[in-house]
């Protein structure tokens, strides 16, 4: 989900990529994923892990950016 969230909106010979393209680009790839699927998982709540893991993310940077002024 993430390399289409990514993709989605890039501009390729004048037009937009879109989900659907790259849905269709990844299946002839050999890629098993299907549009509902795709937004299935949009409308979704994230996962209690996700969403703890988001939480975490700026304690993490604290800390890498105190470990980076340390001599340890």
């Amino acid at each position: 989900m993430a390399y289409i969230d990514a993709h989605k909106d890039r501009v390729v010979e004048g037009r937009r990529l879109g989900v659907e393209p790259i849905i269709t680009a990844l299946r002839s790839a050999g890629v098993e994923v299907a549009l509902s699927t795709y937004y299935a998982a949009k409308d979704r709540e994230p996962s209690a892990r996700a969403a703890r893991d988001a939480e975490l993310v700026p304690e993490i940077r604290r800390v890498c950016r105190l470990r980076r002024g340390s001599s340890a």
